[in-house]
């Protein structure tokens, strides 16, 4: 694989004149052809950004079929604090207020692939040794198991090699990749995560998070917000923000990471000290951990709209519990759904 640097936009003009498949084959050769079809579906998306802000064409829509949904479901108590040895019966789950049956069920801590996305734009740069030891604790409590690859950005985006490997679980390789790119420039914040919802579906594991590390602005991409929600809506992915918002100025903007998580299902955090970046990937971290995975066959009727998803918990006794997942899902989406590997148990 070529190594992806911090003139990763410059390459991607270079490959401008290939065809979508040819662009994903040459970026990932050792993908198989199924995963370069989907990379070449998900880059599509990304040309959106790459055209002119003013003549955009609308993106025709994606129809496949969806065997199952997906949801990861945390349970928490009054206090806060995760609720453990619930049973499929605890459960109810519902599309747009139709209750569907549970035939996926799951509560372990299973191996996550996650994408660090770290802002390098000058705004940045006095936080970046606080979030490298944060990247080193979010290491050292993660699941031995878990896949990690970083995407380092300023105004370019640079999904870096580890190793020479695309994932890694390594703590001094996640350190390297971290300080590949000089913390310099302006922020391209929305091109980069929609380049980790890309790469991530290169992992292996179903369970699949991105935490962006930011100040939220953003004054570079050439997508534009709209871009990235709409495919994070669409990819079966978790997305949790560390906003570190110590100043003021046009360069913040905490309200983005805010919706961008809300729309996964992930959380957004925010603090004025950056010091407090590796509480926060701690509790990333355990949030990970702590999740039931529930699954269900969607109704098929032909609609391609968003679906609404609820899920309730009740039990017996005790006080009353609260559930958060992702608010739904589009139907006919390439990766709405992460259950093609997933088994009903």
């Amino acid at each position: 694989m070529p190594r992806r640097g911090s003139n990763l936009c410059r390459g991607t003009n270079c490959l401008s004149n290939m065809t979508l498949a040819d662009r994903a084959r040459t970026l990932y050769p050792a993908t198989s052809g199924s995963a370069v079809l989907l990379v070449a579906v998900l880059f599509s998306i990304f040309a959106l950004g790459e055209s002119a802000r003013g003549s955009r064409a609308p993106q025709a829509p994606i129809k496949v079929s969806t065997t199952l949904v997906v949801l990861p479901v945390k349970v928490t108590d009054s206090q806060g604090q995760f609720v453990s040895g619930l049973k499929p019966e605890n459960f109810r789950v519902f599309e747009d207020d139709l209750e569907q049956q549970i035939n996926l069920f799951k509560q372990e801590d299973a191996p996550v692939t996650v994408g660090l996305v770290v802002d390098h734009s000058r705004s940045m740069r006095p936080k970046l040794p606080a979030v490298a030891f944060a990247v080193d604790a979010f290491a050292h409590s993660s699941n031995p198991d878990d896949e990690m690859f970083v995407v380092d950005f300023n105004e370019n985006v640079s999904v870096e090699l580890m190793g020479g490997n695309s994932f890694t679980h390594s703590s001094s390789e996640l350190q390297k990749a971290l300080y590949a790119v000089s913390a310099d420039g302006q922020t391209a914040l929305y091109d980069a995560v929609i380049e980790a919802l890309t790469h991530i579906n290169l992992g292996h594991w179903e369970k699949k998070a991105i935490i962006v590390v930011s100040d939220g602005g953003d004054n570079a991409s050439r997508a534009q917000f709209s871009d990235l929600l709409a495919l994070a809506q669409r990819s079966h992915v978790l997305v949790y923000c560390i906003g570190l918002v110590d100043q003021s100025g046009e360069e913040e903007n905490p309200k983005i990471l805010q919706k961008l998580s809300r729309a996964t299902g992930g959380t957004a955090y925010f603090t004025k000290r950056s010091d407090q970046a590796a509480t926060l990937m701690n509790q990333i971290a355990r949030d990970l951990r702590e999740q039931y995975t529930l699954g269900y066959t969607p109704p098929k009727d032909g609609r391609d709209s968003f679906r609404k998803i609820t899920v309730r918990v009740s039990r017996s006794n005790g006080p009353k519990l609260r559930v958060s997942t992702r608010p739904g899902y589009f139907a006919g989406d390439p990766v709405a759904s992460g259950a093609s590997s997933a088994k009903p148990q």
